[in-house]
């Protein structure tokens, strides 16, 4: 039984390795076709013409949680550019700029929150410029962290510590001293 499975199998497989025909028909087009047809002649192929495909070895990934994307773990190194450490700003309005550099750049999912003394100021952006406006005078502690979609923290800065001087607004006149 197995003598006659291994006979038919090497049968089919003789017969797999078709011969190509080739003919022109009267228009003048070349046609190819693996059945002979009048007028055809047999093509015969070199052993450069074969396809000889190699393929790149695989590239093994670390393996990640189930459910998750592999670009959720994007290893993002996040910097506020300015401004600097403990630097003292002086805006009347309370306006502060908030600038930094984020390497490799923010994927389209992930976007950037800006924490202020501990607090998120404003929306979640994919821009790292952040401006704050009628901020308290006084200390304040920056933080900025990227987030992908479903809210976890991939990434954040250190705090950064900034001063802002504002002047007085409104205030009541002193009353004036007087020598005696």
């Amino acid at each position: 039984m197995r003598t006659l499975l291994l006979i038919t199998i090497m049968l089919l497989t003789a017969s797999a390795s078709a011969t190509v025909y080739k003919w022109v028909d009267k228009d003048g087009k070349v046609h190819y076709s693996d059945t002979p047809v009048e007028n055809s002649q047999t093509v015969e192929f070199k052993s450069s013409t074969e396809n000889n495909i190699k393929l790149p070895p695989p590239v093994v990934l670390p393996n990640s949680p189930k459910g998750q994307p592999q670009d959720e773990q994007a290893p993002y190194q996040i910097s506020i550019t300015s401004p600097y450490e403990e630097e003292t700003l002086r805006d009347n309005n309370g306006e502060i700029t908030i600038t930094a550099s984020i390497e490799p750049e923010l994927a389209t999912r992930h976007k950037l929150v800006l924490l202020m003394d501990g607090k998120r100021v404003g929306v979640p952006q994919s821009n790292a410029i952040f401006k704050l406006e009628n901020v308290d005078r006084g200390e304040h502690v920056f933080e900025i962290h990227a987030i992908a979609q479903n809210g976890k923290q991939l990434a954040s800065t250190p705090p950064r510590t900034v001063f802002l001087h504002r002047a007085i607004i409104n205030s009541a006149t002193r009353p004036a001293v007087t020598g005696q």
